[in-house]
């Protein structure tokens, strides 16, 4: 395991955490909507929805076991866990942001469930392009990569439609935009993982050690007990939710890591691959700026340049820390080897002449803002100076694509967390 160091999200108040945890998780959505537009350029629908099922089945298994072994839980026994350990953590995964994905939980038993989606944002964003893409979405995706989530806390779970899109106007006005039962049972195989699954368990960010949650911290420690109805973020510990923050990057750095070795399958040459994966990042980059600077209270400061520079220490880019080597101090950020090298991770997709994800971050602070890169000198690594330019630069292109989602102006509303017992 590597070893784990402060994060950046110390820097933030527990106020500040309980607002940045769900925007981390809607911006982990969003990497779809920036890389699957391109893919669809690049390979065709059918291929677009085979990249996408290989990406979440190839990730979403590592993270829900790291996320369960942090919140504390994870079942006693591994692989023997129950529907309320897969709701759990639902809750906190990347594939459903609160809210936005706004599933509702019923609980039978420890081995019978549903859920329904009462909002659906993927849906929202896919319905436009017609019925061939929701059907590719709501069936060729949904099913396998639902079980593949599952999988992580028991392989004899299994996740199955008790209605879902295309709908007609009549079940639309019936309410949920899909329902799901869970059922846990032996009888039921197992699915047979993607291949690139172990691939991915063996990169840097699958093993990385983060600090551990300090139990004696003022709040909620752990997510053990009850499921709740909705998470109340500001009930963790500030230490919680630095956790809880890190673990989300982390969840983007995987997911990213599996759409890369899904799109290799697909390009001929590493430059084809790369100009995808710079594509993506960059439109991810800019929308989840926005969001977090908005959430923030970054924007229209008198300071600009100071204001990106916090905005890229809290950016999924840069953290988390121990996976990135990073320092940021007066408008300079530094950027040594690090695990997210070895990983070919985002940041592996900046520097000297690689901008344009730099550019996209400090540009939703002020688009006067610009960044210079340049080596280090006597050591490896890179140093980008935030400056002011005098005219504002246009949007870029690939962050006008995800723009087209729902989530770039999403407004997270306050919920009431309730215990959920079974019926």
């Amino acid at each position: 395991m590597t070893t784990g160091m402060t994060s950046r999200y110390t820097d933030l108040s527990r106020e500040e955490l309980a607002v940045v945890v769900p925007e981390l998780l809607l911006i982990g959505q969003l990497i779809d909507r920036s890389g699957m537009a391109w893919c669809i350029a690049a390979f065709g629908r059918e291929e677009m929805l085979q990249v996408a099922i290989e990406e979440w089945a190839a990730a979403s298994p590592i993270y829900t076991r790291r996320m369960q072994q942090a919140l504390g839980y994870a079942p006693a026994e591994p692989g023997r866990g129950d529907v309320v350990t897969i709701f759990k953590g639902l809750q906190l995964d990347i594939g459903a942001p609160p809210q936005f994905m706004d599933f509702r939980f019923t609980v039978h038993d420890p081995w019978r469930g549903e859920f329904r989606l009462d909002h659906c944002g993927a849906l929202m964003d896919v319905e436009p392009m017609g019925e061939d893409y929701v059907r590719g979405m709501c069936h060729d995706i949904e099913d396998p990569t639902f079980d593949a989530t599952a999988i992580a806390t028991n392989p004899h779970a299994q996740i199955r439609p008790i209605h879902r899109p295309p709908h007609n106007s009549a079940e639309r006005a019936g309410g949920a935009h899909c329902a799901w039962t869970v059922t846990i049972d032996e009888s039921h195989p197992t699915p047979e993982p993607v291949p690139a699954l172990e691939v991915n368990e063996r990169s840097r960010a699958a093993t990385l050690a983060l600090d551990p949650i300090d139990p004696a911290d003022e709040g909620r420690s752990d997510y053990s007990g009850p499921l709740l109805s909705d998470l109340d973020f500001a009930a963790f510990s500030r230490s919680a939710l630095v956790r809880i923050a890190d673990e989300v990057c982390l969840q983007m750095h995987l997911l990213d890591r599996a759409f890369a070795l899904a799109v290799a399958e697909r390009t001929e040459t590493d430059g084809e691959l790369e100009k995808l994966r710079r594509k993506q990042l960059v439109g991810v980059a800019g929308i989840g700026a926005e969001r977090l600077a908005r959430a923030l209270g970054l924007l229209g400061t008198e300071d600009p340049v100071a204001a990106a520079v916090r905005l890229l220490s809290v950016h999924p880019l840069l953290n988390p820390a121990a996976y990135v080597d990073a320092s940021l101090t007066d408008g300079t950020l530094v950027v040594h080897p690090s695990p997210a090298h070895e990983d070919e991770a985002w940041i592996s997709l900046c520097g000297p002449a690689r901008t344009g994800a730099l550019q996209a971050v400090v540009r939703a602070v002020d688009p006067h803002l610009d960044v210079e890169v340049e080596p280090l000198a006597n050591e490896e690594g890179w140093r980008a100076s935030v400056v002011r330019r005098t005219d504002p630069a246009p949007e870029a292109s690939e962050v006008a694509v995800t723009r087209f989602s729902t989530g770039a102006g999403f407004t997270f509303q306050p919920r009431r967390s309730l215990p959920i017992t079974p019926v």
